[in-house]
């Protein structure tokens, strides 16, 4: 049997809020932290009101957006500086050695990302692991948590709940519609939060023991 462990990208093994924070610093100093949890408000609703929209353009409206919202002038050409700083957002630490570890336990890895095709190439290379199978939002059109990614995926490589586990850090994009379509799931809950852990059948606190909850989730649905 062909075993998948599909993941969430940024979040999970990318940090997605260092990433935004500091280019938001960039811009306006002493105000990244801050301007993150706007920016982390405004980007779901952006991504739902036009989903063919480029994820770059997501990014640059969001954070005109959020400049706005915040009284800040962005001027136009800074609004670019979270697309053209993506390709360097750094992976979390835990991410490479958890990712070789499914590699050698026989899983096969996909990413199932809220991202074009050209910045998810650029993010590979910092991963350092290699990937079988990608699905961006550009392919399907559509943000998650919409079920096109799962759709698509579960259709190209004929993926089932019997040989798939899906791995994400987003309560809200992934383990939310992972649950509605029954695929087992482990919630890499990062930063402690407060949602319903129950909508996972596994929750970690990073990936450093991933391997086991991953072969122990997959074991369950069979």
């Amino acid at each position: 049997m062909i075993r998948w462990a599909t993941f969430d990208c940024f979040g999970t093994l990318v940090d997605w809020r260092h990433g935004i924070a500091t280019g938001i610093e960039l811009l306006f100093p002493g105000r990244g932290v801050e301007l993150l949890e706007v920016y982390n408000r405004i980007e779901p609703e952006v991504q739902a009101e036009v989903p063919v929209r480029r994820y770059r353009e997501v990014l640059a409206e969001s954070l005109r957006r959020t400049a706005a919202e915040a009284g800040l002038e962005l001027l136009p050409d800074d609004a670019s500086v979270l697309g053209a700083g993506l390709p360097y957002w750094p992976v979390f630490p835990d991410t490479r050695a958890a990712l070789t570890g499914l590699r050698e336990a026989g899983w096969r890895l996909a990413l199932l990302t809220n991202c074009d095709r050209d910045l998810i190439g650029e993010t590979q290379r910092r991963l350092a692991v290699p990937i079988d199978a990608i699905v961006t939002a550009e392919d399907v059109g559509q943000y998650k948590p919409g079920h096109a990614h799962f759709a698509r995926f579960a259709a190209s490589f004929g993926a089932t709940p019997e040989n798939w586990v899906h791995v994400a850090q987003s309560h809200f994009h992934d383990m939310v519609p992972a649950q509605a379509l029954g695929i087992p799931r482990v919630w890499i809950n990062r930063r402690a939060e407060s949602q319903d852990p129950s909508v996972a059948d596994a929750v970690l606190p990073g990936l450093d023991e991933l391997v086991e909850a991953v072969e122990k989730v997959h074991a369950a649905a069979l």
